[in-house]
């Protein structure tokens, strides 16, 4: 992962203390900051890469529809295909939000010639190009921060202001519909004293990457910011910022009404709920009864002196990693269920690894057990023994969520029983 860039924004914190309003209604980017990717490799000069990555940075000022500020772009086809992720403030209009894209992106391809992947944050939107899909995918790096160096006069009651108007405005944010992940607002903070901060994720991201992405956000400010007049944390999918003065505007584009139409969630009736639930226990039970008699049909066989070599074909491997992998979780939102594995999260420990007690953010509580390192095993290996196992429940086991590959990291992510035994995780279900 990326190391944390913390910035003093000397020049800006000058601009921005005397003329607030007109930042706001800048067009060209005040605050430039930008990651150039040196490991995703170059592509060449007058190339069809760069080509397609001309074509998309000229749509910026061109785009004839609004979407709230987001745009999700490609051009070309592969392997020279370009794609894009684009977001402006969640207080623009249309036209300041296309000029703002075509300036950023135009100075991003300036500051990284021949990158194929290069991220830029400015004043009122970022950019991001690549040579892969960048959508709906929850990423931390890179990441940095940059901050005003004048300290509050009250740092105490700023610092507790603050801290409840960030958490309100990114539960806000997050629980936003897929149009726009933005929110705005303000605080008291002492005698003639406010703070003012807006939130914002990609809208391509779930309510729970959203709130992934947030929670790290909200971390790292507490670490370069806490105390400080003004401070920005700038993410790929997700951007947190506070000031002394105001800095947006009060007024955001309106979202469309909502449909009137009642919700279809509710119309399904218990009914369909209790027969959906009847035919999920028959359908374990049975698959258990087959499982069982499998295996007694295996173990009554004759054994063979030698062992016969099974020959594995590859697309069968590749399915079996393609159901494990929908039971992945990512190993940055298990950090933030348990808190970074915190000793008062830890449950036990076992012979094969710790356990601690988490929280997603749709408050579901969970157990995790991190495997101990060294145990040698391929990635397809521990993910076909975790689909193995994810089959397997019964009312009597503890249930198996899912899973969580991160480098030597093996973690198991269970439901959180508080009356089971605590064996349950510790040497419960698999043992891999």
């Amino acid at each position: 992962m990326g190391s944390l860039t913390t910035v003093p924004l000397f020049s800006y914190s000058l601009v921005l203390s005397f003329l607030p309003t007109l930042i706001v209604a800048q067009l060209n980017p005040v605050y430039f900051e930008h990651d150039c990717n040196q490991g995703s490799g170059n592509y060449t000069p007058n190339s069809t890469y760069e080509a397609n990555l001309n074509s998309i940075i000229s749509r910026f000022a061109t785009l004839s529809y609004f979407n709230y500020g987001f745009f999700n772009l490609s051009a070309g086809e592969s392997p020279d295909k370009v794609y894009s992720i684009a977001l402006c403030r969640g207080d623009m209009n249309q036209a300041d939000c296309n000029t703002c894209l075509n300036s950023t992106a135009t100075e991003l391809k300036q500051f990284c010639p021949r990158n194929k992947i290069a991220i830029a944050w400015s004043e009122l939107c970022l950019v991001r190009y690549a040579n892969r899909d960048l959508y709906g995918l929850l990423e931390n790096d890179p990441h940095t921060c940059a901050f005003n160096p004048m300290n509050a006069s009250n740092p105490t009651q700023f610092n507790r202001a603050l801290s409840e108007l960030l958490n309100n405005l990114s539960s806000e944010a997050a629980a936003s519909g897929p149009l726009r992940k933005y929110a705005a607002g303000n605080a008291p903070t002492g005698i003639l004293q406010t703070v003012y901060a807006t939130v914002q994720c990609t809208p391509d991201m779930t309510q729970e990457n959203c709130t992934a992405c947030l929670n790290y956000g909200r971390r790292e400010l507490r670490l370069c910011c806490l105390g400080r007049m003004g401070c920005r944390v700038l993410r790929p999918t997700c951007v947190l910022r506070f000031e002394s003065n105001p800095f947006y505007n009060e007024t955001a584009v309106p979202l469309p009404s909502p449909p009137t139409t009642s919700s279809p969630t509710p119309s399904l009736g218990n009914g369909n709920n209790t027969t959906r639930t009847v035919i999920i226990v028959i359908a374990s039970v049975v698959g258990l009864l087959i499982l069982i008699t499998i295996s007694i049909c295996i173990f009554k066989r004759p054994k063979r002196n030698k062992d016969i070599p099974i020959k594995v074909e590859t697309k069968d491997a590749d399915n079996e990693m393609s159901g494990a992998d929908s039971l992945q979780f990512g190993f940055d939102s298990v950090l933030v269920a348990t808190d970074n594995f915190s000793d008062a999260n830890k449950l036990g420990q076992g012979g094969f690894g710790a356990v601690y007690k988490g929280q997603l953010p749709n408050g579901e509580e969970i157990a995790v057990k991190r495997l101990s390192k060294g145990s040698g095993q391929g990635d397809l290996e521990f993910k076909t023994k975790v689909q193995l196992v994810a089959k397997l429940q019964h009312r009597n086991l503890v249930r198996l969520l899912g899973f969580c590959l991160q480098e030597q990291e093996r973690l198991l992510i269970y439901e959180f029983v508080p009356n089971a035994s605590l064996d349950h995780f510790i040497f419960g279900n698999v043992s891999v």
